[in-house]
């Protein structure tokens, strides 16, 4: 019997996996990979390893959920060593979970390697810290998209009233109605918001407004996916501390608008 490390690959910066994560892609037999990580770690991988792409596009997926997990079983019942290697990290809206909980049914051997996850990188790299001892005691990582079918999951009125930060993954396509839910709910309408493109990659882009004029914003940015969405007034620090692109563009001012 081999064994599956769930590996969260980061963000996107190849350098910010970790050293646990990058050890298990060197042993790997077999890596199972998604549309997000950076294809430069994929070059660690040692000499005949075999790859398998299994990402999911915005309203395609390459590959079903449990055709993966299939994948996984299968190849280390062969006695191989499996890195499912995810985006962010593997159990923040990884499905790490749903993977980890088909290998324990079938007496599979696995460990989790968890990753920095884009709700608190990218946000860092906008220059945009997720906590601050005068603006924000409590974060919150949200979905900005529901499975298809299901009910209404978001906790509306919780997030608006009662949580300081709020990063939204995977929320551009429903950015007007995620504007609309929590102005309904209690939110201030002058609320700061960030939205951060390919974050800690260098095409990354940063879009800042208010929680009234961010849809516009973003419409007028073209911004799109992958993006992450900051709410809160952490945003306003990036006037003073957004580094990441001065760094590579000194002289493109702030994108705030």
């Amino acid at each position: 019997m081999g064994k599956v490390y769930l590996v969260g690959a980061g963000p996107g910066d190849p350098e910010l996996i970790t050293v646990k994560g990058l050890t298990c892609i060197q042993k790997a037999d077999v890596i199972l990979y998604d549309r997000l990580i950076n294809e430069r770690l994929l070059s660690y991988a040692k000499k005949g390893a075999e790859l398998i792409f299994c990402g999911k596009l915005p309203g395609y997926h390459t590959m079903q959920q449990e055709t993966i997990n299939h994948f996984l079983i299968h190849h280390a019942k062969k006695g191989k060593v499996v890195v499912r290697l995810k985006g962010g990290d593997p159990f923040v809206f990884g499905r790490g979970g749903e993977e980890a909980e088909a290998l324990a049914k079938h007496g599979i051997d696995f460990e989790i390697v968890p990753g920095i996850t884009a709700g608190i990188a990218a946000a860092a790299y906008a220059g945009i810290p997720v906590t601050h001892r005068n603006f924000s005691s409590s974060v919150a990582f949200v979905t900005g998209h529901k499975r298809d079918g299901s009910q209404e999951e978001i906790k509306w009125e919780s997030l608006a009233k009662g949580i300081d930060t709020i990063a939204i993954y995977m929320g551009i396509s429903n950015l007007p109605y995620i504007r609309d839910q929590l102005i309904k709910h209690g939110k201030a309408p002058s609320t700061p918001v960030a939205v951060i493109q390919w974050g800690t990659l260098y095409e990354q882009r940063t879009v800042t407004a208010t929680l009234e004029t961010i849809v516009e914003a973003v419409q007028q940015k073209r911004i799109e996916n992958p993006s992450m969405i900051i709410i809160g007034e952490v945003v306003t620090l990036r006037d003073k501390i957004y580094w990441f692109e001065r760094m590579l563009q000194p002289s493109v001012a702030n994108e705030a608008l």
